[in-house]
Order: C-alpha cells, then sequence, then structure tokens
C-alpha cells in the first residue's frame, strides 16, 4: 500500500518539473535566440517479486516476471536547436547565423560563452558588444568615421572609411560549432558554456563545415511554440492531478485497513 504512496508522489515531482520547464519556456517566448526545453523522464527501477525462468523438459517455468514499478524520475533536460522565426530589424549591427552556430563571446572574466543572440552595439571605442558590454570574439573594432557597416554572409565585417571610394575591410566574425550542442550549459543573459559533454568547439568562418551564414539587419526568434507549451502545460497539470488521486485512493484504503476489527 505504501509503495503506490511513494510512487505517485514521484509523479508528481517528475509533473511539476515538467511544468516549471513549460513556464521557463513561455517566460522566454519573446528572448532573442532562445532555444525551447524539454524534461526527459526515465521509469525507476522495478521492483521483481519473483523472476522469470526457463521452462523445465516437463514444462511449466514462468515465462514473463513479476514486477512493481516504483515511479518515474527526472533523467535531464534537452534543448531543441531549431532555427527560430528571423525579425528583420534593419539595424546594421543585428545578425542572425542562419543555420547552426554560435557567436563567440568574451566575458568579463575571460571565458569564452556561446550565444544565438545576435543584438549587438558599439561601445564607446567602437567596439562590437553585446547588450551586457561584453565583447565580441575575435574582437572587431568600428572606426568612428566609419559609415555604411555591412557584414557579409562568411562574417566578413566592411565599412566605408572618409576618403575611399572602396568598402574597407574591418574584421571578420567567426562563429563556433559543437558536435553536441545539448551538452552546452544555460548560464543565462542568453549565454552558454562549452563542456566536456558538448565537446570542445570547432571554430569556423560562417558557412564552412556546415555552419551557417551571417544574415545582416535580422534577429533569431525564440523558438518556442505557446500553443505547444499550453498543450504541455495541460498535460502536466491532468497527470499530477491522476497522480494525487493514486494517493487519495491509497490514502482510503489504509482508512479501511486500520477500521478493521
Amino acid at each position: 500500500m505504501l509503495r503506490s504512496l511513494y510512487t505517485a508522489a514521484t509523479g508528481m515531482d517528475a509533473q511539476q518539473t515538467k511544468l516549471d520547464i513549460v513556464a521557463n519556456n513561455l517566460a522566454n517566448a519573446s528572448t532573442t535566440g532562445f532555444k525551447k526545453a524539454r524534461a526527459d523522464f526515465q521509469d525507476l527501477l522495478s521492483e521483481t517479486i519473483r523472476a522469470a525462468s526457463p521452462p523445465t523438459a516437463q514444462g511449466g517455468g514462468q515465462p514473463t516476471a513479476l514486477q512493481v514499478g516504483l515511479g518515474v524520475r527526472t533523467a535531464s533536460t534537452s534543448r531543441a536547436f531549431i532555427q527560430g522565426d528571423m525579425i528583420e530589424t534593419k539595424n546594421p549591427l543585428d545578425l542572425v547565423v542562419e543555420g547552426s552556430g554560435f557567436f563567440r563571446i568574451q566575458r568579463a572574466n575571460g571565458d569564452i560563452a556561446y550565444t544565438r543572440d545576435g543584438t549587438f552595439r558599439l561601445d564607446a571605442t567602437g567596439r562590437l558588444v553585446t547588450q551586457l558590454g561584453e565583447l565580441l570574439d575575435p574582437g572587431i573594432t568600428i572606426p568612428t568615421d566609419a559609415t555604411n557597416i555591412t557584414v557579409k554572409p562568411d562574417g566578413t565585417v566592411q565599412a566605408r572609411l572618409p576618403n575611399r571610394t572602396e568598402m574597407a575591410d574591418i574584421g571578420t566574425i567567426q562563429i563556433a560549432a559543437f558536435a553536441n550542442p545539448g551538452g552546452l550549459e544555460a548560464i543565462g543573459n542568453n549565454l552558454l558554456l562549452a563542456t566536456p559533454a558538448s565537446g570542445d568547439p570547432i571554430v569556423v568562418k560562417p558557412g564552412d563545415q556546415g555552419t551557417g551564414s551571417i544574415a545582416q539587419g535580422n534577429l533569431e526568434g525564440s523558438n518556442v511554440s505557446a500553443v505547444e507549451e499550453m498543450i504541455n502545460m495541460i498535460t502536466a497539470q491532468r497527470n499530477y492531478e491522476l497522480n494525487s488521486k493514486v494517493i487519495e485512493s491509497a490514502d482510503e484504503m489504509l482508512q479501511k485497513l486500520t477500521q478493521l476489527r
């Protein structure tokens, strides 16, 4: 009897985790470059009351085992790196990676982080930075007297300088690819860190080795589908209610047992 109480409790806990993830997805439905996550579940080790046994020469045996499951656990959360919708901004410093790959960001402590958020700005010295002032890596500095900033699909940054008829090359944006992007660790502020699970970054020019190209004047929207998340919310709520009903039923049965004389 008590087994069903604890089993249902694991189910309620799992659905609570799923609802937490759904809530985070919906909260970031308008976050640039955000990738939706989902909870992956696994069943807990079943209790074997009687094991299966092979048949004997005279027949008999136990072709199937008698096992009772002990509940569920949240095994992991995984991100879906599906391309989000392109949002045209016409801002020359807004960039999108059309395909796989991440912008490299140098954090204030010197570490390299990765992002799909291409919302870049110029700081007081003309360097390309994120909204938090962290540097794009490798660094690109736009001269203060430059005009008509252009970013080509291969990451080449050009600008028009005074007294020059041709566009001048300012630098080249590089992007990073990972064998397992799902292994990246989210640290907030639209940033991800490489981990042993993600593998080492492969730093290339946009378009090389199957990576995406750069689109200027656009941003990548979140890939969260509000309708899909609402469905996930409803199923999590109903599954939570069903597990709570199991606890109520087990409690009623225990009450009847205690009333037996």
